[in-house]
């Protein structure tokens, strides 16, 4: 099974994203800030992560480039920032991918999926 962290401080946006995981089969983690999500990402070694740059404690993209020190999980950035220049952030941070909000599910699993089948999570000595 597929382990996926929701990194997401809207309580709405969890439930959804949380739901839309396990109809799809996956296990979701959630964290609402980003000291929790550095943390669950470290402990439990997720298959991938979506992580909104908005968050309460600290940007995500310092989330992006904490996880990307250590780990070549598929990082996919889910957020309301639609400038070229916060997208090319997040990029440079080390995201595969960023998918603005509003969101289209499908689209977020397709997305989702490409990711995971292009092996880009580390192999099991890095895990």
């Amino acid at each position: 099974m597929c382990v996926v962290l929701i990194v997401e401080d809207d309580p709405g946006i969890q439930a959804v994203l949380r739901l839309f995981a396990e109809a799809n089969d996956m296990l979701a983690v959630v964290a609402g800030t980003g000291e929790a999500a550095i943390r669950e990402a470290r402990s439990i070694r997720p298959d991938l992560a979506i992580i909104d740059l908005g968050l309460p404690d600290r940007d995500g993209i310092e989330v992006i480039s904490s996880i990307r020190s250590w780990s070549h999980l598929p990082i996919i950035v889910l957020s309301a920032r639609t400038l070229d220049w916060q997208k090319r952030a997040a990029l440079e941070a080390g995201a595969d991918d960023y998918v603005t909000k509003p969101f289209s599910v499908p689209e977020l699993l397709a997305t989702m999926r490409a990711l995971l089948q292009r092996g880009l999570d580390p192999p099991a000595a890095d895990r």
